[in-house]
């Protein structure tokens, strides 16, 4: 390897880390404190660096979120996506209780993705960047509901489904009185009724027919 390219290579890395420091910076203030409460000064100062060079690697404080959220749940979406193509059946409730078990143990990510919802991105990259991972998840929930012989539009199946396991996260939070643990066990509680209900419903209709 040349001399140049060594020092490219050298770059890049060094480059990678920084971007990473500063992503690792980011996520540790999501988890401390309200996310409309974070702000690049704060993250520039507990990743060491000046705010302004932030600005070097991330355009905007949109972008460093969604790089955020985007390492911080490749894995489980990789991971749902494996259990659905890996099963004979979709695996339903496995992935309910899998979904559910990562959002409540890393809150920070679901705070992210609720942030996502509510208020959406303004800068359009920003926003393909959310659309093609939430486009990658639903994919995943076709095959479910492929394999559960659907015969109609999965895709609407699919974002039902969605959208009440993010409801079931969102609702039975904040109890003064129960522990952690205990909010977990419920939620996976009543995931495990959630996706037991669709499949109890698609054997009765499949038997009516």
């Amino acid at each position: 390897m040349s001399e140049s390219n060594t020092f490219s290579k050298l770059r890049k890395q060094e480059k990678d880390l920084r971007r990473n420091i500063i992503i690792d910076a980011a996520e540790e203030e999501f988890v401390s404190k309200p996310f409309n409460k974070v702000n690049m000064r704060d993250i520039a100062k507990k990743a060491g660096i000046s705010p302004a060079s932030i600005y070097r690697y991330f355009p905007d404080q949109q972008s460093l979120f969604i790089e955020a959220f985007v390492r911080g749940t490749i894995d489980i979406f990789e991971k749902l996506s494996n259990t659905v193509n890996n099963s004979k059946d979709g695996s339903i409730e496995k992935v309910a209780d899998d979904f559910t078990d990562y959002f409540t143990r890393n809150d920070q990510y679901f705070r992210m993705m609720m942030h996502f919802f509510l208020e959406g991105p303004v800068d359009s990259v920003v926003f393909e960047k959310l659309i093609a991972l939430e486009r990658k998840l639903l994919d995943a929930f076709d095959i479910i509901f492929q394999k559960m012989n659907v015969k109609e539009d999965v895709r609407l199946y699919s974002q039902a489904f969605f959208s009440g396991l993010v409801g079931m996260v969102a609702t039975f939070r904040n109890h003064p009185d129960k522990s952690d643990e205990d909010v977990l066990r419920h939620r996976k509680r009543i995931a495990r009724m959630f996706s037991r209900m669709i499949v109890d419903a698609f054997l009765y209709r499949n038997r009516k027919s």
